[in-house]
């Protein structure tokens, strides 16, 4: 079976957070499946950079506005179809904002190309590929269903996953003239949201099968504390909207291989860990006292907590805990965390950006990751942590409840528990998260027993790979390995 996984951004072409990881990794595990997947990313200039070869299949004189081809290529392992655009994709830094912050005054049309491109693949426009399934990730992606939906008859398929319902691409109506839609598509049943086009909302009401990436984000976004007004719309089409839990690349992320670590380990073998985690103090300037080392591998905002860490981080250095940072975002919480390095010195460090390499090296060394998310999808770093002995210390939410089991009294007894899960998202509540994983790390038996358990839970895509497989089975009524044409 053919499937086009249709992304903004897929590792390691392109990334910005987890949905790289994501689309990066699901053409390789699909493949045990007897699913072929190509993925259409657009041709930003890290994409194109690393281009070499490849052919090209189509060619447009006008893709709104602009000329642009399609190139089919095989890069880093992925088989991709790159939109080259420049008038739409060859600018610096992020692919959404400028280097000023602000979002592309025009995105609006760049990632239409790329829903446009999408369904042009999916009808059969280049000759010798036509994709049984169109595989379309967040807003970027939404319009795909949109075009297959209101345009010629097609037998495409098409699936649209959620990873942050947070993000609607909302744009004024005033776009709508320009997306080559008919008329009817502005209505509830199609683009139209409070006056405006959403852009994931014309994915979610238009796809076949709608997924979210983990089973309770699903349930929780058919409410109204989580749907961002779309739990109407979910709860219409319930028979029709599932949870798949994410996975991770087990072979990128293997703490027994990782060149990215001062020292490999394995789950016998946790007290190697230490040489990471004195590479870490080093690194960051930290003191040279033992007592656990916390870290935090995300963006700066409140919808991960981090107004909710900076507040008790007093109390986490008097627990004995030290504190280090990895990430950016809103400016009052980087400077937020910048003040109490400078108060905490020798206990709290940050670095702002984003650095993979130095990512690994913080999962390998540090001894809990902490993610207070108001709202989490899935979220890959708990997972990560799970995978190199760095115990979570998480928030009862999403993707987060799904995947750690709390050390409460009778998960210790069962011998089951992985980290710290707490509730209600409080300042209150995290703290007393961060002094009982202190109290846990203090008892070393207990604590070596949650990291072994958690190196040896199974956060492959072995089992969500197979589920996408049956799900692209059952829309399509073709097996996995099928050739619809014979």
């Amino acid at each position: 079976m053919e499937v086009l996984s249709v992304a903004s951004e897929v590792y390691p072409l392109i990334k910005t957070g987890g949905l790289a990881d994501v689309t990066g990794a699901l053409p390789g595990v699909l493949h045990a499946h007897g699913v072929t997947m190509r993925t259409l990313v657009p041709g930003y200039p890290s994409v194109m950079e690393k281009l070499s070869g490849g052919r090209v299949v189509k060619q447009f004189d006008d893709l709104f506005g602009v000329p642009a081809k399609l190139i089919a290529a095989r890069i880093a392992g992925l088989d991709v179809i790159v939109i080259d655009a420049p008038a739409l994709y060859d600018r610096p830094g992020n692919p959404y904002v400028s280097p000023d912050g602000w979002d592309w005054p025009d995105n609006w049309k760049r990632f239409a190309a790329l829903g446009w491109v999408a369904a042009e693949l999916g009808m059969g426009m280049v000759e010798g590929y036509r994709p049984q399934v169109l595989h379309c990730h967040d807003w970027q992606a939404g319009l795909a269903p949109a075009y297959i939906k209101f345009g010629p008859a097609s037998t495409v398929k098409t699936v649209m996953t959620i990873h942050n319902i947070a993000f609607k691409g909302f744009f004024s109506a005033d776009v709508f003239g320009q997306l080559r839609l008919p008329p009817e598509a502005f209505q509830v049943g199609g683009i139209e949201y409070y006056g405006g086009v959403s852009f994931l909302k014309a994915g979610m009401e238009c796809a076949d099968f709608v997924t979210t990436v983990s089973p309770n984000y699903a349930d929780e976004i058919r409410t109204p504390e989580f749907g961002m007004g779309l739990e109407g719309l979910l709860n219409g089409r319930a028979e029709t909207v599932s949870g798949i839990l994410n996975g991770i690349d087990v072979a990128a992320w293997d703490p027994a291989t990782d060149k990215a670590l001062v020292q490999n380990f394995s789950a016998n073998t946790t007290n190697l860990r230490r040489a990471n985690k004195q590479a870490l103090v080093e690194q960051f300037g930290l003191d040279g006292e033992d007592g656990p080392l916390f870290c935090v591998v995300s963006r700066l905002t409140d919808q991960k907590g981090m107004d909710l860490l900076l507040q008790v981080v007093d109390g986490l250095v008097d627990l004995g805990g030290r504190l280090i940072v990895l990430g950016s975002g809103e400016g009052y919480l980087e400077d937020g965390f910048r003040h109490q390095s400078s108060i905490h010195p020798g206990k709290v460090s940050i670095v702002n950006g984003y650095n993979e390499t130095l990512s690994h090296l913080m999962q390998g060394g540090a001894d809990a990751i902490v993610i207070p998310s108001r709202f989490e999808p899935c979220g890959l770093t708990q997972l990560y942590g799970l995978r190199y002995g760095c115990v979570p210390v998480v928030s009862r939410i999403g993707g987060l409840a799904d995947t750690v089991v709390d050390a409460n009294p009778a998960a210790l007894a069962a011998e089951v528990a992985t980290g710290v899960v707490f509730e209600p998202n409080s300042s209150q509540a995290l703290y007393d998260a961060l002094r009982k994983a202190t109290a846990l790390y203090n008892d070393s038996r207990i604590w070596k027993k949650m990291q072994r358990r958690g190196m040896k839970s199974d956060v492959s895509w072995d089992t969500s790979a197979a589920r996408y497989a049956d799900l692209y089975a059952s829309i399509t009524g073709l097996k996995s390995n099928d050739d619809p044409d014979n």
